[in-house]
């Protein structure tokens, strides 16, 4: 998956189309991403212990992955992203780094 937990993400499909959040956590099984006060849906709760009152929470529910975009933090805009592999040499040997990055202007995620 391109996007990961803690990324900014901006919903662009459905009621709460434009608007920004963090993704709080991944469904890979189910290809869904839960973003932070995003996609809030009410839900009732039964008192737990004798006297207390129910109540009404919001609960954000997940949303395809397809539905949201990345963030770029330098152009601050949603982007596409890609990968790059870049090689470092640390003491005689050589390291592959799998880098994320956004194909609008380039700046590594």
């Amino acid at each position: 998956m391109k996007i990961h937990k803690g990324d900014t993400v901006q919903l662009m499909v459905g009621k709460d189309k434009g608007k920004t959040g963090k993704i709080l956590r991944l469904m890979e099984k189910d290809m869904a991403v839960a973003v932070e006060g995003l996609n809030l849906y009410k839900k009732h709760v039964r008192p737990k212990r004798q006297g207390e009152k129910g109540e009404t929470i919001h609960i954000a529910r997940p949303v395809s992955i397809s539905n949201v975009m990345l963030m770029c933090m330098s152009c601050k805009r949603p982007a596409r992203l890609g990968y790059r592999i870049e090689e470092s040499e640390t003491g005689g040997q050589k390291d592959r780094t799998k880098r994320r990055y956004c194909k609008r202007c380039q700046h590594i995620i």
